[in-house]
């Protein structure tokens, strides 16, 4: 197994249809995919290394070692293998269960079936026995199984659709063809077995949306390219069925190419741990030093007068070579400073706290039954600490569900209402909705009606009509009817579904078409429209267009785009409504809405047919055909009439822009890193509220090359800077790692808020190692970056560069299989169990139902998590510090012999027993302020950004205290003993009581400093600490006792001291002293810093109590907001090349019989139907009235 030769790198694959064992000789790997971190052989070792890269664990283990020399040793070596060996156990059996749960997900993927061809038959086949080179039949509804060159399919021309949401995020279902000569294969098994065709194209690699390769069969080539190509993720979509031929198999997929590897994650909080046990190990290293050399010259001066009592010979142990063996004693001895406790104590406080998150009902979503899920207890308190937040948008931010709200039609707006008061309110708060299913083939889903278009449309007003017609014609829209034939949209991109529904609902009811021919229902009048031309859409044009003759013979332009473009088609008589409707649009745009211009133009029939020839002889040409063919769409598409414009909402999640709004006032930068198009990128940065028209300006970089994206960013940061930077360029030449480290201060200095926007294309470039540093520069001095059309891979490569460069907290977020890189990539990874699967979920840290549960996540559970580790660490590393430094100073008065100063049992139940439980129960329970403080104040999360609860100064203050009160504890009983006697007249002074007296006096102290330093009581601290107390003087009198003497003489020989010191009124005057010398510096320093300088959450635990039986309302912030700027409704996942498909009728099913041209008038009862729908509204509008309680 570990002799095998190692695969080479592959630069062209080739591959032979139905013929694997051509294909074995090239070594492709199988269809078996591995997310798992170990297997049973490798767990072990990998898991024992990196246990043991904390270096707690590595000096431990170094302590375990020198506590096993006997000449050294004056502490038992049990007391430090079994709570390592406990740690390093517990962390073993939770990364081994983590990792089973990535096994038994990578088993159920593997173990699904698919049917592949072998043998001339279809045969079930697991998906991991799938080889590159097999023949694969797919059904509708089925994930792909592998990376597949399409081969038939059950649709005209070869089609399949495919819905793309685990690589893109994009719900949307988009099309794919077979090759002419493939696509003749059909469903014939026999014709299927016997194709050879052989298929050489480029390596495995990351790249979505690009495949090259050429298919060799039958004597001739044919070029492949990604639309040729099914990929795995990918679901099969209103296709029976379709046949493939496997390319990439498993780990070679472009899916698990773009997915990342598991990576090991430690908190801030850890690493800085680690630096601090190597410091305070070289702090105990000099201790050691001093207090070897210290016994060295005692021995040399004072010792050797004792040898003869030892009866040692002459030159038997020397005064250096017992300083040697001093030093390591004294090293085991002091070890206490960082005891293994510790991190035992972290480990079950993460885990408390990650049960909180389990178990917070705020955090449940009762519409799926999902609880918020920590999935790891590792990362608890970096969720206190995040600086950048990388959401995907589809499913995280966004349902991905268009509804039709309002309209503006020959400048009149439909869609609001008035109040009582005359005032503009919501519809829906006005009054109930009117019931479109008096219509009974309208859409039960919809919440869009207005009494007032009601009336227009039975009146027949004709600006009206025209405008749902154009609606219902404009599209490209395909009709299909279910099993329950009821009619159903399949659409290319969801606006556009928005608005032929809105249509349906309003009485133009789309409902079948040909190449040639639209056919609609028009309030119950079945009418035939001949499309004579189909203008398609694209990214330049931001619009689409159809030419259409009906039954009357007039021949009609209808077309739809983006206000800034078709406003400038429009017909000069078009002024006063152009300026009306231009209005509307902007009050649309500034409730968050897209919006798209309506308008059309009657072409005569002569005018027509010459164009008609153009565009013919265009489409013929070779030489600028597309440059010809747009030139003759511009010339068509002019002099248009105005008929009004539309407002499409992308329902945000519940919560998003409370979330994203409470997230930037914590100073968390939001970046949203998404697969869709760069409009639809932006309009949702304006309905989140991420992008405001308050900024100073928003970039946009779309280079298309290295040198182009260069100087776009740099334009931008000039621009940025103004001219304030340019009067200083020549010398701003410093390296780039100079500017990096600059940053932070740069960033201080630019006033006004920023947005970054760029594509995938540029962001290639972008990431360039001479580019990527003026990108992150830009990117970190904008308040919101929005990357679009980013592949996954892409989206890891973001979150890696300001992770490596900028020293910052990340956190991705995403629901999807495309977000899967991002998610492992950051510091923190977190899973929205939403839609599309649990791929996300699986590989993330955390996981919950909504966005909207991660303002809670930060600023509650991740905000106390890292108060509470803070406190916990400052306060332990206090209490080591001051109970081991005893023995320091002890070392002085000892001869520097190693003795402790304190009784064995003590030392070992010191932090097992005695202080356990308060300072866990502290860690776990503790807050400054309430949850909903937290939530409604965002400032109070910078603490944590800024790292200031927890950090080296925080360490050295500790360290500082803690020295103070060692040296309080020891010469304070020191000196209250020299020279005293007891009540008896018995002296005192003796060793066990001296070692009695300064162990109570530590019990004491350190008891009423977590009682001092808890902000929050429980019951379960006042147990904890008052029982501590209590458990050892219980403890210490047992300890002492005869009877316990009397059966282990040799381990515990304080026999009855407790009762003898404890019992003299001198002793508890010195605890007393001892206590109060202790404490009432810190009780002064923290009084005078409240009160002269308090912190935000100071004033906050004060108002808190002020106000704690009761706390007024927080007035909501209104939903509207002021007008934006003006955002195309073809900004969602819209793509060129849909007019085409459907006048050239390869999407066309052939069970579907064009119905004959003319005009087909099958009245339904259209007076009756739409009078019924505007009684019932009128209906509904005087109940209402009657009522004037409205429930909100």
């Amino acid at each position: 197994m570990f002799c095998s030769k190692k695969k080479p790198l592959e630069e062209k694959r080739i591959v032979k249809a139905n013929d694997r064992e051509y294909n074995e000789k090239f070594q492709y790997t199988d269809n078996r995919i591995h997310t798992s971190k170990y297997n049973i052989l490798t767990f072990l070792p990998i898991n024992l290394f990196e246990q043991f890269q904390r270096v707690a664990n590595a000096y431990f283990l170094f302590l375990l070692i020198l506590q096993l020399i006997p000449e050294i040793s004056s502490l038992s070596w049990f007391t430090t293998i079994v709570p390592l060996v406990l740690v390093i156990t517990m962390t073993a059996v939770k990364d081994a269960t983590d990792d089973y749960f990535r096994h038994k997900s990578d088993n159920q993927v593997n173990n699904r079936q698919s049917e592949v061809l072998i043998d001339n038959n279809l045969q079930k086949e697991k998906w991991m026995n799938v080889k590159v080179g097999d023949i694969i039949k797919l059904e509708n509804n089925q994930f792909i199984t592998a990376d597949l060159l399409l081969l038939s399919s059950s649709e005209p021309h070869g089609l399949c659709y495919i819905e793309t949401a685990e690589l893109d995020g994009e719900t949307n279902l988009k099309v794919r063809h077979a090759l002419s000569v493939t696509s003749a294969l059909g469903e014939d098994i026999s014709r299927l077995a016997k194709f050879d065709g052989i298929v050489a194209c480029e390596a495995p690699n990351n790249k979505l949306d690009k495949f090259m390769g050429v298919l060799s069969w039958k004597d001739s080539k044919h070029s492949l390219n990604n639309e040729n190509i099914i990929l795995r993720g990918c679901v099969l979509r209103n296709t029976s069925w379709c046949f493939g031929m496997v390319i990439f198999a498993g780990p070679d997929t472009k899916l698990m190419q773009n997915s990342g590897k598991t990576k090991f994650k430690r908190t801030s909080i850890d690493r800085l741990m680690n630096t601090l046990v190597l410091w305070i190990f070289g702090f105990l290293v000099c201790l050691g030093i001093i207090l070897a050399i210290g016994n060295s010259i005692w021995e040399n001066q004072v010792g050797e007068q004792f040898r003869t009592f030892l009866f040692w010979k002459e030159g038997e142990k020397n005064s250096v070579f017992s300083g040697f063996l001093t030093f390591w004693s004294y090293i085991i001895i002091l070890n206490t400073v960082v005891p293994i406790s510790l991190y035992v104590s972290v480990e079950v406080i993460r885990l408390g706290h990650s049960y909180f998150i389990n178990w917070d009902r705020k955090m449940y979503y009762s519409e799926r039954a999902t609880p918020a899920e920590a999935r790891t207890t590792t990362l608890n308190e970096e969720l206190g600490q995040i600086e950048y937040v990388f959401s995907d948008k589809t499913g995280t931010l966004t349902q991905n569900i268009m509804t039709f709200k309002k309209c503006s039609i020959n400048g009149r707006i439909y869609g609001e209402a008035l109040d009582d008061m005359g005032e503009k309110t919501d519809i829906i708060k006005k009054k109930k909705l009117v019931d479109f299913l008096v219509n009974p083939q309208g859409d039960k889903t919809v919440q869009f009606s207005d009494h007032c278009l009601m009336e227009s449309i039975k009146l027949g007003d004709p600006k009206v009509h025209e405008f749902l017609r154009l609606l219902a014609l404009c599209h490209t829209v395909m009709p299909e009817e279910n099993s329950a034939g009821q009619l159903i949209y399949q659409v290319q991109s969801p606006d556009e579904g928005a608005l032929v529904t809105a249509a349906r609902n309003l009485g133009f009811i789309f409902k079948s078409r040909t190449p040639e021919t639209i056919t609609i229902e028009e309030l119950g009048t079945l009418v035939t429209y001949q499309l004579i031309a189909f203008l398609d859409f694209n990214n330049i044009r931001k619009r689409m267009s159809v030419i259409v003759r009906n039954p009357e013979g007039q021949i009609k332009l209808y077309s739809k785009g983006a206000d800034t473009i078709l406003f400038e088609k429009l017909h000069p008589s078009n002024e006063d409504l152009l300026t009306l409707t231009s209005d509307h649009i902007s009050e649309f745009a500034g409730e968050g809405l897209r919006t798209l211009a309506i308008a059309y133009r009657d072409l005569d029939e002569k005018y027509f047919k010459e164009w008609h020839k153009m565009l013919e002889e265009a489409n013929a040409a070779t030489d600028a055909r597309d440059e010809r063919i747009a030139g003759l769409y511009e010339e068509i598409e002019r002099d248009l009439m105005l008929l009004g414009a539309t407002a499409v909402e992308d329902k945000l999640q519940e919560g998003v822009i409370e979330t994203v709004t409470s997230l930037l006032l914590a100073n968390i930068k939001i970046w949203v890193l998404t697969g869709d198009k760069q409009e639809t990128a932006i309009n949702i940065g304006y309905a989140c509220n991420m992008l405001t028209d308050d900024m100073n300006e928003v970039f946009i970089i779309a280079g298309n090359s290295a040198v182009e994206v260069r100087e776009e960013l740099r334009k931008a940061k000039a621009d940025m800077f103004g001219q304030n930077r340019s009067s200083s360029n020549g010398h701003v030449v410093f390296e780039k790692k100079q500017q990096l480290e600059l940053d932070s201060v740069v960033e201080e200095t630019i006033t006004g808020d920023y947005a970054l926007i760029i594509n995938g294309h540029s962001l290639a470039h972008a990431l360039e190692s001479d580019v990527k540093n003026d990108l992150l520069e830009l990117a970190c001095m904008c308040k919101t970056v929005v990357c679009c059309r980013v592949t996954p891979l892409q989206k890891a490569q973001v979150v890696e560069l300001v992770k490596k460069h900028r020293n910052a907290v990340t956190l991705a977020i995403g629901d999807g299989a495309n977000d899967v890189s991002m998610i492992k990539s950051a510091h923190i990874g977190i899973g929205i169990s939403g839609q599309e699967g649990l791929q996300a979920v699986l590989a993330s840290d955390y996981s919950f139902a909504q966005f909207r549960y991660l303002q809670r996540l930060l600023l509650v559970h991740g905000r106390w998590s890292y108060f509470r580790m803070c406190k916990f660490l400052c306060y332990f590393f206090y209490k080591n510090f001051a109970f081991t430094l005893v023995h320091f100073w002890f070392g002085f008065f000892c001869g520097f012999s190693a003795q402790t100063v304190y009784d064995q049992w003590f030392i070992t139940l010191f932090n097992i027993v005695y202080t356990s439980l308060p300072v866990l129960a502290m860690g776990i329970f503790d807050q400054d302020v309430s949850d909903q403080n937290s939530m409604d104040r965002p400032q109070l999360y910078k603490p944590g950004q800024l790292n200031l609860l927890f950090n080296k100064r925080k360490f050295f203050i500790c360290m500082a205290h803690g020295i103070y009160t060692s040296f309080a504890l020891f010469f304070i009983p020191y000196g209250a003993f020299y020279n005293v006697a007891g009540d008896d007249g018995q002296h005192v002074a003796d060793y066990q009581s001296f070692a009695v007296t300064i162990a109570t006096s530590l019990v004491m102290v350190v008891s009423v400093q977590i009682a001092l330093d808890t902000s929050y009581w429980t019951a379960i601290n006042h147990v904890f600490i008052w029982g501590s107390i209590a458990t050892y003087f219980s403890i210490l009198f047992a300890m002492h006792s005869n009877g316990i003497f009397d059966i282990f003489p040799n381990q515990f020989s304080f026999v009855g001291n407790a009762q003898n010191s404890l019992s003299q009124k001198c002793i508890w005057l010195v605890i007393l002293l001892t206590t109060v010398a202790s404490v009432i510096p810190v009780l002064a320093f923290r009084f005078l810093k409240v009160n002269l300088f308090p912190t935000l959450s100071d004033q906050i635990r004060q108002w808190q109590k002020a106000q704690r039986k009761a706390r007024p309302q927080l007035r909501q912030r209104p939903q509207t907001r002021r007008s934006s700027s003006r955002r195309s409704g073809y900004a969602f996942a819209h793509q060129e090349g849909y007019g085409e498909l459907i006048t050239s009728g390869k999407n066309m099913r052939a069970k579907n019989p064009p119905p004959t041209s003319g005009l087909e008038k099958t009245l339904s009862n259209s007076t009756s139907w739409i009078e019924n729908l505007c009684k019932k509204t009128t209906d509904t509008v005087s109940s209402f009235n009657h009522t004037k309680t409205v429930k909100l």
